[in-house]
């Protein structure tokens, strides 16, 4: 597996937790060989034995979702293989994905941000900076990990752009809202100047109250505790804010590839999700922009 993990590395680029799940993934497909007294060599590997794997993975309770995320994984492993020249003949070519039944995101309305955000205690040394949190989230889309990643560096004031470290380490430039890049100033002269930094974190924007970087679960900590106190019912995190942003901006006309850019997206099939507006404002676009309306 020391190949396999490497080629994850060096040539897609994958973060550690998804290299982790990918070779959790390979060792699924070894699990089920000799619980099913098959084991046999990757190169003996047929399509067969993979679509009986597939029903194996079905019949565990899996969702659709984590079984194509598996079988996304097995076929890595077989790409790796051919790379590598171990194998000629990659069997995973012709193995169907199951059918993803695709879950429309939860999303908050403006009126809804704005109450989340006028709950924020600011005469607590921490509101300023919570305040900052929850303005970057919505106002960039960021995914919490690059969130609790991003650096002083990174934020171009001048400009209006926020340099991001996304999956696979790829890089992107985003916009960034005049609310935002204020209440991220607020927090860096207010609060921040008058910490003491840990090392290693003296370029992170966002520190806890030990000067080091905060935790994914201390910002849906945050998140959640705001949510019970302005009294909203929906289960919402710190990507409910990444939906949010995306959904409002399409609603609001703006270019889908854009969109896709701003998110991260590799495809658009994925920013296309976001796309669950109603048929009025559907209708209304229609009339506007149809050449024939």
């Amino acid at each position: 597996m020391k190949g396999f993990r490497s080629f994850l590395l060096l040539e897609k680029s994958l973060s550690v937790n998804s290299i982790e799940a990918y070779l959790h993934d390979t060792k699924k497909l070894v699990q089920y060989l000799d619980y099913s007294n098959q084991m046999t060599k990757p190169e003996n590997i047929e399509l067969k034995h993979l679509q009986d794997f597939v029903q194996w993975i079905n019949k565990l309770g899996m969702s659709s979702y984590t079984q194509a995320r598996v079988i996304s994984g097995i076929r890595a492993f077989y790409k790796y293989l051919i790379i590598d020249n171990i194998i000629t003949n990659d069997p995973t070519e012709l193995l169907e994905l199951p059918k993803i039944s695709r879950k429309l995101p939860d999303v908050l309305s403006v009126e809804e941000i704005n109450v989340l955000i006028a709950a924020i205690d600011l005469s607590h040394p921490q509101g300023e900076r919570n305040k900052a949190i929850l303005e970057t989230l919505y106002g960039c889309g960021l995914r919490v990990s690059e969130l609790i990643n991003l650096k002083i560096s990174d934020v171009y004031f001048n400009e209006g752009f926020v340099r991001i470290i996304g999956k696979g380490n790829k890089e992107r430039l985003s916009p960034i809202g005049n609310s935002a890049m204020k209440q991220i100033s607020i927090y860096l002269k207010q609060v921040r100047v008058h910490q003491e930094i840990k090392k290693g974190s003296a370029d992170i924007i966002f520190l806890n109250r030990r000067g080091g970087k905060m935790s994914r679960q201390m910002i849906f900590f945050i998140i959640k505790e705001l949510a019970e106190k302005s009294g909203l019912k929906k289960k919402i995190g710190p990507h409910t804010f990444r939906h949010s942003f995306a959904t409002h901006l399409i609603e609001r006309g703006a270019d889908l590839r854009a969109v896709q850019d701003m998110l991260g997206h590799e495809s658009i099939t994925t920013t296309e999700i976001y796309t669950h507006l109603d048929r009025d404002f559907l209708r209304d676009a229609i009339i506007q922009y149809h050449p024939r309306s």
